[in-house]
């Protein structure tokens, strides 16, 4: 991505989609706000101009509060490709979208190519298989060529993972399809509805291309080990399989694995990670900082006096414990509250070839779990709890009175007894889980989790203090067109940071509404938003982490090789999702039932409830611009769950551009280049 387009970017940060200049008001597209959001619109002459200085200080004196519901698997253009506003799937030309058009091979061994399509109820898009997200097969679907990411090789590449040959399998194919479908409004509406009511930020990048464990380590450390790699270079991994800095794979935390060195087994891990299973492989010690140390403020030291293995999990860090010790400032509660951690009744429950404790949990998404200074702390490792703590939390309203960060995750199952609206025996089994990871959960289910929670807070003594931040872990390898700013490289000389865009919401009385944020972001933003909200030093000002940065330029010459909380520019702080009006009392916080969804929504599926494009008042883009939706002849959304047994005539090539798509608007922003 140039330089020029992210300066760009970061200049107007944010759209009101009322603007009449907004990049796609030239091409006739309504973005305007439903007749329920138009009451909550501030006009622009009323907004006041604050600087930066004065917007961070409005938002540390209202918001003590910060949760983090965090999803996994979806990329931005996967679901909200066709959001009116944001820079999506038609927002430019075909031919100026990098990646729209791509190369796939029909089951004869002849050469076709596919363009995105939409898949809907009709499809059972709410339940979908697991594409490949690994991180070597997503460098390789982004197809980087001399530094840029060309975006145009998801099909070709998870074609080629389940066949060698010149003649691919019909599962093969289909597979290839099913990188380039998405969804919409119909399949996952309350999400819609959000984006509508708050904002929606559409240029939030992986911090790591690859599966989830990276970026359930960066929304909580802002790097996924950088800082390790220059500190200890005999830790960095040979092979993108293997333990070792920067973490790229999701091997499981050591702590509480049978490989645990410990032995006090005072974490879980769920069971079927490592029954039947040969070798078993977890994860380093993750040795450097993160919010569990900067939290900790004034009492840093006493808490890290806790440790049960000092030498192992402290040694990189002492320098920073001293120095946020010589701060002073309050501490910060933190809480990571995961499915299947806790030990409640229906924790014990969950996919069917797992049996007995926590066999809902999914250890290797449980960022904190990876420190050594976390799990084995009995202080610090209380943080980590389960779903059921949450809710009881919110409902008693016993979170700690002083505010505090509040990470919320689901799992393999659901504690709700949801199941999937296909009635497909397989699916019903199979697809119960609630954090939006395919091929074991539901859409509409994980949207119900995100409902059921943010109506929780809502209803709660915190929403008026609250800011709720929605996105996902990763991008599943699913298309999207946008080319991330390419900045780091790992062991082997590889390129891998940043991956593509995931999406971000964020919800809060002091939000701007109907708003399209364009700020730069990643996962790191929220340890960002989290540092100036509650005047945390930045990750990245931490002693032992600028000798990192030291170290890294010396040794591997780059000069970005750890935290990436503090002034790059690549990652923005939130702020643009913010209300000037309504931080200065020039417009009235939004109310909680604005951000309250009607209970039959949020405890059904969308099948069920009659939640759905229509419902929420939003026609995507490409209905309103008559794009054909060409499904493949012989797609299928599930190629393992549900395999064809025939194969169908191969699909002709796709067009290089659809009839009616969008035409170049003067004005209109520009494709992202690098």
């Amino acid at each position: 991505m140039s330089i020029s387009f992210r300066r760009a970017l970061m200049g107007f940060c944010s759209a009101s989609l009322m603007l009449p200049n907004f990049a796609l008001a030239a091409t006739g597209i309504n973005t305007a706000p439903g007749a329920d959001v138009i009451p909550y619109v501030v006009p622009a002459a009323h907004e006041p101009h604050l600087s930066a200085a004065q917007m961070a200080s409005l938002i540390r004196h209202h918001i003590k509060y910060v949760f983090v519901i965090y999803q996994e698997n979806r990329s931005f253009d996967s679901y909200f490709g066709t959001y009116p506003g944001a820079d999506g799937l038609y927002s430019q030309p075909a031919s100026a979208t990098p990646g729209f058009t791509q190369p796939i091979t029909n089951v004869d061994g002849s050469a076709s190519t596919i363009q995105p399509f939409l898949i809907g109820r009709a499809q059972y898009a709410a339940d979908t298989d697991d594409i490949d997200h690994s991180h070597p097969l997503t460098a390789a679907k982004m197809d980087i060529v001399n530094g840029t990411a060309l975006m145009d090789h998801f099909a070709l590449t998870e074609e080629k993972k389940y066949s060698k040959t010149e003649n691919p399998s019909l599962l093969a194919k289909q597979f290839g399809e099913l990188s380039m479908a998405y969804e919409d409004c119909d399949t996952v509406p309350i999400l819609w509805n959000y984006a509508s009511r708050f904002t929606l930020f559409d240029h939030v990048f992986e911090d790591m291309a690859g599966p989830s464990t990276p970026g359930n380590l960066s929304i909580f450390a802002a790097q996924t080990g950088e800082t390790q790699l220059a500190k200890h270079p005999d830790q960095a991994w040979k092979t993108a399989g293997d333990a070792g800095e920067p973490v790229i794979n999701d091997d499981d935390p050591k702590w509480g694995s049978p490989s645990d060195p410990s032995g006090n087994k005072n974490v879980p891990v769920n069971p079927h990670d490592y029954s039947g299973k040969s070798p078993y492989k977890t994860q380093l010690n993750q040795t450097y900082a993160s919010l569990a140390l900067t939290t900790a403020g004034n009492g840093v030291k006493a808490e890290a006096a806790k440790d049960e293995d000092p030498k192992g999990d402290l040694d990189d860090v002492n320098e920073d414990i001293s120095f946020i010790q010589s701060l002073n400032k309050h501490q910060v509660a933190w809480r990571w509250f995961e499915e299947g951690y806790g030990s409640a009744a229906s924790d014990t429950s969950g996919p069917t070839d797992a049996t007995g404790q926590h066999a809902g949990y999914i250890t290797h998404h449980n960022g904190p779990q990876y420190f050594g200074y976390v799990a084995n702390n009995p202080q610090m490792r209380a943080n980590m709890q389960g779903l059921h703590a949450m809710f009881s939390a919110l409902q008693t309203a016993s979170l700690p009175k002083a505010g505090g960060v509040f990470y919320i995750k689901g799992g393999y199952q659901n504690i709700f007894g949801m199941t999937p609206a296909d009635p497909d025996a397989k699916v019903q089994k199979a697809f119960v889980g609630d954090d939006d990871h395919p091929a074991y959960s539901d859409a509409g289910i994980s949207e119900s989790l995100v409902a059921r929670t943010v109506n929780a807070i809502a209803a709660s003594p915190y929403w008026s203090q609250s800011a709720i931040i929605i996105t996902w872990d990763d991008s599943e390898g699913d298309y999207d067109h946008v080319p991330p700013p390419l900045t780091d490289k790992g062991p082997d000389g590889s390129v891998v940071s940043e991956g593509p865009r995931v999406p971000m919401l964020l919800i809060s009385p002091y939000a701007k509404v109907h708003n399209v944020s364009h700020e730069m972001g990643s996962q790191s933003s929220v340890v960002k938003f989290v540092d100036a909200v509650f005047g945390l030093p930045a990750l990245a000002s931490l002693p032992d982490e600028k000798k990192g940065f030291e170290l890294g330029k010396k040794e591997f010459n780059q000069t970005d090789m750890g935290p990436t909380d503090g002034n790059d520019p690549n990652v923005g702080n939130l702020f643009s999702a913010f209300d000037a009006a309504r931080l200065s009392g020039h417009a009235k916080p939004l109310p909680a039932s604005y951000a309250e969804v009607p209970d039959a929504w949020a405890s059904k599926l969308p099948e069920q409830s009659g939640a759905s494009c229509k419902a929420i008042g939003i026609v995507p883009v490409n209905v309103q611009l008559g794009i054909p939706n060409n499904i493949p002849a012989d797609f299928n959304p599930r190629p393992h769950t549900n395999p064809t047994k025939v194969a169908q005539a191969p699909a002709p090539a796709a067009p290089s551009t659809p009839a009616n798509a969008v035409p170049a608007a003067p004005g209109a922003m520009a494709p992202a280049k690098s």
